[in-house]
């Protein structure tokens, strides 16, 4: 059970109905305890999980404990973000990236779960 706002904790076990299934886009964050720059990002995934809560679903996935669902994507390093939707890829991101970068890239992937009601500030021109 995910609590609003914070990313749903995904194994091997869970992976398949947790992302692949899922009826909304998904953000899965490949990561490690051990990794600084994954600690870095986490906060920006925590707040993009709430503003974006009923229409993006974010999953965290561990690397040291999801060996196989990390295997199969290829996941080599990290923070790697896997951008998903109906089970299908849409998008990579290799590396730490800031919150403002974060939402241009799920505007780009997700263009559809973008919403008047997202908290987001418009973009200023």
């Amino acid at each position: 059970m995910t609590t609003r706002g914070q990313p749903v904790h995904v194994t091997d076990a869970t992976f398949d109905a947790e992302v692949v299934h899922s009826a909304l886009p998904v953000v899965v964050d490949f990561y490690a305890d051990w990794c600084a720059p994954c600690r870095v990002i986490e906060p920006v995934i925590r707040v993009l999980s709430e503003q974006m809560a009923g229409r993006v679903k974010f999953a965290e996935v561990n690397v040291d404990e999801a060996v196989g669902v990390a295997r199969s994507y290829g996941i080599h390093s990290i923070p790697t973000f896997l951008f998903l939707e109906a089970g299908q890829e849409r998008g990579r991101e290799v590396g730490p990236i800031g919150p403002v970068e974060f939402r241009s890239i799920l505007r780009r992937h997700f263009p559809a779960a973008r919403s008047a009601s997202s908290g987001e500030r418009p973009a200023s021109r």
